[in-house]
């Protein structure tokens, strides 16, 4: 019996697979069997250009020698230590870096598995830290319309999309939402931050007079909507909401599993728009998705305020069986390093310009009602056909990985993030397929 990766496997039915069409997909299945650099390897032996990064994560490109050499290294030196009451190096030092990467102010370091478990970490301590201060009743949670926060029960109460919600009950209790930013009638074809909406962070200001200050705890939101279709902050939006929790005594949470790790051009997004959120959530570039690992980045004044009571008592109950795990941590500072080493957290500042004009070149085709962009992030928002929202942009995903080129949709967004290492003519292969694909899609 072969054991190659280049055989499909024989039976697909066993795998539910996450957000699929399950029942379409399996009629046609579309396997990857290898990856290198900018691009993954069909199983009938084709070249498809990653125009997502994976899945937002990629951020280095694929099989990198730096991180797989670690890795490899790793798992034959110390596979995996406890988590609990124990440690080894690598966590430690992997902290360091991540806190001599942060803005300043964020100086301490919870590990976790992915984004989704980042998320529900983040919710976790700001309510716990409003409880240890004694002020108990701050239990809200506030969170933005179109929002992804992952898929667990906090990052879907606090999250905005529908279909994320709807199936799972009444959630978590004592959450709101502020509406989300995106405005086509004023904003359509911005390049980088749109100019209208940065009043809509006063809507916070009106869930506060419902709710009153002392009943909330935390505002969630991504400094740039990514899953839900790329939807950008209006210029100075986030400066204001900073504003008003700074006012009223209430954790900024910023949600950078999309925007950290250099996709807008800086290490992080907190970095590109000058507002330095209370706590901030990592996961997917922190180790470029080859090894599942998170990080929510938390203030000295959070920590500190745990660090009470008796020195042998946890301050925190809280944490995972592979909290840093020695494998996840080996990836995520040899991650670090190939970044450094290549520049790549500025690499979307230099790129800037070229991947604006090239996405906004599409501006005038069929169906294009929309375009955006900010660092090497972007996004092309089709009019959906009627009747049948999504089809109009899955037509095109399809389209694209029969030409060679992998993109994202959501709804009738077609959602572009490449891995930092693309080049310049790899940016114009990108936009060609798409032109080719949006001048005959119906």
């Amino acid at each position: 019996m072969s054991t190659s990766s280049n055989v499909a496997p024989n039976d697909l039915s066993a795998f539910w697979m996450p957000f699929t069409a399950n029942r379409q997909f399996k009629k046609a299945p579309r396997m990857f069997v290898a990856a290198k650099d900018m691009h993954y390897t069909t199983a009938d032996g084709r070249q498809v250009l990653d125009g997502t990064a994976g899945l937002w994560c990629v951020n280095a490109g694929h099989a990198r020698p730096k991180i797989v050499e670690a890795i490899a290294k790793q798992a034959a030196e110390l596979d995996y230590a406890p988590a609990f009451q124990m440690g080894h190096p690598k966590a430690f030092e992997l902290a360091n870096r991540l806190v001599d990467l942060a803005p300043d102010g964020l100086d301490h370091v919870l590990f976790t598995n992915s984004g989704s478990e980042s998320v529900e970490t983040a919710l976790k301590v700001a309510l716990a830290y409003h409880k240890v201060k004694g002020e108990g009743s701050r239990t809200r949670l506030i969170g933005r319309e179109r929002a992804y926060h992952g898929v667990n029960f906090g990052g879907i109460s606090v999250g905005g999309i529908v279909t994320n919600r709807k199936m799972f009950g009444t959630l978590l209790t004592g959450v709101d939402h502020m509406p989300h930013t995106h405005n086509l009638k004023q904003n359509a074809f911005s390049r980088g931050l749109p100019e209208h909406g940065a009043d809509l962070a006063d809507e916070l200001e009106r869930i506060v007079t419902l709710h009153d200050a002392s009943t909330i705890a935390a505002v969630i939101v991504e400094p740039v909507a990514g899953s839900t279709g790329v939807l950008i902050p209006p210029a100075d939006y986030l400066k204001r909401l900073r504003a008003i929790t700074k006012k009223h005594g209430i954790l900024l949470i910023f949600d950078e599993v999309i925007t950290g790790y250099g996709r807008l051009g800086t290490p992080f997004g907190a970095d590109y728009f000058g507002v330095v959120p209370d706590i901030m959530v990592t996961a997917k570039g922190l180790t470029n998705g080859v090894i599942p690992m998170g990080a929510v980045m938390v203030s000295a004044e959070i920590h500190d305020t745990f660090m009470q009571g008796p020195e042998h008592l946890i301050e925190f109950f809280h944490g995972y069986t592979y909290s840093g795990n020695p494998v996840a941590s080996a990836a995520g500072l040899a991650t670090l390093e190939t970044y450094k080493e290549e520049g790549l957290l500025t690499r979307g500042k230099e790129l800037g310009k070229v991947w604006e004009d090239a996405l906004h070149s599409l501006k005038g085709l069929p169906h294009v009602i929309d375009i955006r962009n900010i660092g090497l992030v972007g996004a092309i928002e089709l009019e959906p056909i009627a009747g049948q929202p999504t089809k109009r942009a899955f037509s095109a995903f399809l389209k694209a990985y029969e030409q060679g080129l992998l993109i994202r949709t959501t709804g009738d967004i077609i959602a572009l993030s490449p891995p930092l290492i693309i080049s310049e003519s790899q940016i114009g292969e990108i936009v060609s397929t798409l032109s080719g694909i949006l001048k005959i899609l119906d």
